[in-house]
C-alpha cells in the first residue's frame, strides 16, 4: 500500500454541502466518497489526520473519527494503527458513486454524462494554493497574513463615506452604465495622494482600476506574453503570479533570490517579462537596494524586456525603503501594480495598474470582456473615503501598529526561538526558516493545538523546499498577544526537537 504523507488534493474548506447535507457527518462522508469517485483521492492515498481535518473544517474531531470508522467498516478506507487512515486500494464505493447517478457517470466518463476531467483544459483547483482555516478567528494566536484587524479599521468613517456614496448625486453617477470608464474621482485620488508618495507620476489615462492587483497580473499575462516567451518569477514568490502566467503559452523560469531580492545575473538572460516584488519581496520580506534596482532596470533596457512590479505593501512601508522601480523607469518598461487590500480590506477588491497609456487602453478593453469595470459604487465609496482624509489617517495608524507588532514579534522570536532564522525588514509578516528535520504537518498540528496558526511556506516555492519555511503574519493579531503566541509556538517546536 502506498503511504504518501500528502494532504489529499481536495479543497475541504470549500465543500459547502457539508452544511447542506442534513448533518456534518453525512456531508463529510459523502464528500470523501465523491472525491474518491472522481479521482480527487487516489487508492492508497493517506487521509488527513482526524485532528487536522477537524481543525481545517471547524468541526468536532469526533465527527471525523466517526466518518473514518464507518468508511473503514465499509471497505472504502483502511485504518492502520499508528500510521493513519488511507484510501483502500480497491475502495468499495456505492453504486451511486461509481455509475448509478448522472453526476458519477459524468465524473467517470460514462456515455450518459460528461467526462469533465478531459473536457477542462486545466485542473487549477488541484494546484498548490495558499489557504487559511475558515474559523481562524477562534484561535487566540492567528499569525496570518492579509486579514484585517477590525479593531484598527475606522468603521464610523467608512459608514459616513458610505452615506455620502448613497446620496442622489453619487447614485446617479455610479448606477448608470458607464461601460468601461473608472471613477474619475478615485483615479484623481490615486494620482494625487498615493502615487506621489511612492515617487510615481501618472496621467489619468495611465491608470486602470482593477479587482485587486491580482487581476492586473492576469490582464498583463494575456496582453504581454506571446508563445515561446520566457516569464521570470521569483522563487520563492507570490504563488498566484506563477499560477496566472502558467496558464499562458510561455516558459516559466525561476528567479533566484538573495538578501536583496531578485539576483540580476545570467539567469535573466532570455527572459522577456520579469514579475518582481522589489519593495517588499513576497514572501521573504527583503527589500531591493538602489544599486540592485538600477541593475534590474539596466537589464530590462539591454534585453528589451518588461518588468511587472507588484508593490503590494507599498502603502504600509515602515522602513525608509527605496522608491519603487517605476519611479526610476525612464523607458516605460515597468508596469506598476498597487492594491487597497492591505489598507482597507481584501474584500473591497480594489487595486490599480499604472503603465503607458497605450497599454492601459488595451487592458481596459480586455477588462471589458470580463466584467467591464470593478463595481463603481465601491470605487466611489473608496474615493470619498480618501477625499475626506480618512485613508491617510488609516495609513498612519497601520504603519505605527505594523512597526510595533513587527518589533515585538522579532524580539519574542529572538528570545524564545533563537534557532529559527528570520528575514525581511519591517512589515506585516516575518519569513521563518526552521531547523532541519522538522515536519510541517506535525508542527502545524502541534501549534494549532496550542491556539497558534501560521501559514505554510511550501506554496511559495516552485518545487519542494529543502527546509521548513513558514510565514508569520502580523496584520490580525494584537501586539499584546504576540509574546504569548510566540511562546506557544516555541513549545510546539520544542516538542518535536530530538
Amino acid at each position: 500500500m502506498a503511504t504518501s504523507n500528502l494532504t489529499p488534493p481536495v479543497s475541504w474548506t470549500r465543500q459547502t454541502f457539508l452544511q447542506e447535507a442534513g448533518s456534518l457527518q453525512s456531508g463529510l462522508r459523502q464528500a470523501i466518497i465523491d472525491a474518491i469517485a472522481r479521482g480527487g483521492l487516489a487508492p492508497g492515498q493517506r487521509m488527513p489526520s482526524s485532528r487536522a481535518l477537524a481543525v481545517e473544517l471547524g468541526i468536532a474531531r469526533n465527527t471525523v473519527i466517526a466518518v473514518y470508522e464507518e468508511l473503514s467498516t465499509r471497505g472504502i478506507l483502511n485504518a492502520t494503527a499508528r500510521r493513519g487512515c488511507f484510501v483502500a486500494d480497491t475502495p468499495a464505493l456505492p453504486q451511486s458513486a461509481t455509475g448509478g447517478s448522472t453526476k458519477a457517470a459524468g465524473a467517470s466518463g460514462d456515455a450518459e454524462g460528461v467526462d469533465w476531467r478531459t473536457r477542462m483544459t486545466s485542473r487549477i483547483a488541484d494546484w498548490r494554493h495558499i489557504s487559511k482555516p475558515k474559523d481562524w478567528r477562534r484561535y487566540p494566536y492567528p499569525f496570518l497574513y492579509g486579514q484585517v484587524d477590525q479593531m484598527l479599521f475606522p468603521l464610523p468613517a467608512w459608514r459616513l463615506a458610505s452615506r455620502i456614496a448613497l446620496g442622489r448625486a453619487a447614485v446617479d453617477w455610479w448606477s448608470a452604465d458607464n461601460v468601461i470608464e473608472d471613477d474619475p474621482l478615485l483615479i484623481d485620488q490615486i494620482r494625487r495622494i498615493i502615487l506621489p508618495r511612492r515617487g510615481v507620476l501618472a496621467r489619468p489615462d495611465e491608470i486602470l482600476i482593477t479587482l485587486g492587483a491580482q487581476e492586473g497580473l492576469y490582464l498583463l499575462s494575456r496582453l504581454l506574453v506571446r508563445p515561446g516567451d520566457v516569464v521570470g518569477v521569483e522563487n520563492p514568490g507570490y504563488t498566484d503570479a506563477r499560477h496566472i502566467f502558467s496558464l499562458g503559452p510561455c516558459e516559466i523560469r525561476d528567479l533566484p533570490l538573495d538578501d536583496q531580492g531578485v539576483v540580476v545575473d545570467e539567469t535573466l538572460d532570455g527572459v522577456n517579462v520579469a514579475v518582481v516584488t522589489p519593495g517588499r519581496q513576497c514572501p521573504t520580506g527583503v527589500s531591493m537596494g538602489l544599486d540592485r534596482r538600477r541593475a534590474l532596470l539596466d537589464w530590462a533596457t539591454r534585453q528589451d524586456a518588461l518588468v511587472i512590479e507588484d508593490d503590494y505593501e507599498g502603502e504600509l512601508a515602515v522602513d525608509a525603503a527605496a522608491p519603487p522601480l517605476k519611479s526610476g523607469d525612464e523607458s516605460g518598461r515597468v508596469i506598476y501594480l498597487g492594491t487597497f487590500s492591505k489598507v482597507l480590506a481584501p474584500g473591497v477588491r480594489l487595486g490599480y495598474m499604472v503603465g503607458p497609456s497605450e497599454l492601459i487602453a488595451e487592458a481596459r478593453a480586455l477588462r471589458r470582456l470580463v466584467h467591464r469595470t470593478p463595481p463603481l459604487n465601491n470605487q466611489r465609496l473608496a474615493a470619498i473615503f480618501m477625499v475626506e482624509g480618512h485613508y491617510n489617517g488609516l495609513v498612519r495608524r497601520l504603519r505605527t501598529e505594523t512597526d510595533r507588532r513587527w518589533t515585538t514579534a522579532r524580539a519574542a522570536l529572538t528570545r524564545d526561538l533563537p534557532e529559527v532564522e528570520m528575514t525581511g525588514g519591517k512589515g506585516s509578516s516575518l519569513w521563518l526558516t526552521f531547523p532541519p528535520g522538522l515536519e510541517e504537518e506535525l508542527l502545524v498540528r502541534k501549534a494549532a493545538a496550542r491556539g497558534v496558526l501560521l501559514e505554510s511556506g511550501r506554496p511559495f516555492f516552485s518545487g519542494q523546499p529543502e527546509r521548513l519555511h513558514m510565514r508569520m503574519g502580523l496584520s490580525t493579531i494584537d501586539a499584546s498577544r504576540i509574546d504569548a503566541g510566540v511562546g506557544r509556538l516555541a513549545e510546539a517546536v520544542r516538542s518535536l526537537m530530538p
